[in-house]
């Protein structure tokens, strides 16, 4: 996760935007006989239904004059808990324990937090993967197009984000499992996850997701990740 010096939404205007204004319409393309709205209902559905998961991740970020690409294992168990565990770089960590996020990499001389309803503010992959929202009612104008090894890319912008955000790719199987995630922001960075061997439904000891601060390390409160 990339913490960035940006300015949170309110939670009121994120979660509200949309009873306000009258987004754009959906498209019914289709693709291989499946619509946009069919396969984004099948993405609510199968993150909806799970208690936990397992899965590895790549994560990449272009932008600012920087390019990096990391990867580890993730767990989730409901409500609201998720580890981002880094391989590499080893040490890493972003852990959300359903009131807080955690961010620490090893030998960092501090470790930043967030509140946890201030990750659901923003439309990050953390929603996705929680299972807390429904596509349609989330994205602007979700189209549809196919994707390389039989899989599909549902695209929108997400509704509030307009001025951070100009796209979020979902690439999706048919039955709605989510394999990667990118995010094109205004200033033209991007994020990409690819997700490899999920795991629905594991046994996942609830102790992953507490985190205790290394001794002498200071917690200091930090903006969202995007």
């Amino acid at each position: 996760m990339i913490f960035k010096k940006s300015r949170p939404l309110s939670l009121s205007f994120a979660f509200f935007a949309a009873s306000c204004i009258v987004s754009a319409p959906v498209f019914s393309q289709s693709t291989q006989g499946a619509t946009a709205h069919e396969l984004a209902l099948r993405v609510d559905k199968h993150y909806n239904q799970l208690h936990s998961l397992k899965a590895g991740f790549t994560e990449s970020y272009e932008g600012l004059g920087m390019r990096r690409q990391e990867s580890g294992t993730l767990l989730l168990l409901k409500p609201g808990r998720m580890r981002w565990e880094y391989s590499s770089p080893a040490g890493k960590l972003f852990l959300l324990d359903g009131d807080w996020g955690w961010f620490y990499s090893r030998g960092d001389p501090q470790v930043q937090r967030v509140r946890a309803k201030e990750l659901d503010d923003l439309r990050s992959p953390l929603r996705f993967l929680l299972g807390h929202t429904q596509l349609e009612k989330e994205l602007n104008s979700i189209t549809l197009a196919p994707a390389p090894g039989g899989r599909f890319t549902l695209s929108g912008q997400p509704k509030g984000l307009e001025e951070r955000m100009t796209r979020l790719a979902l690439t999706v199987t048919a039955d709605g499992t989510i394999t990667g995630i990118e995010m094109e922001e205004t200033d033209g960075a991007l994020t990409r996850f690819t997700f490899t061997g999920e795991t629905p439904n594991p046994e996942i000891p609830a102790g992953t997701f507490r985190f205790s601060p290394p001794a002498g390390v200071p917690v200091v409160d930090a903006l969202p990740p995007v």
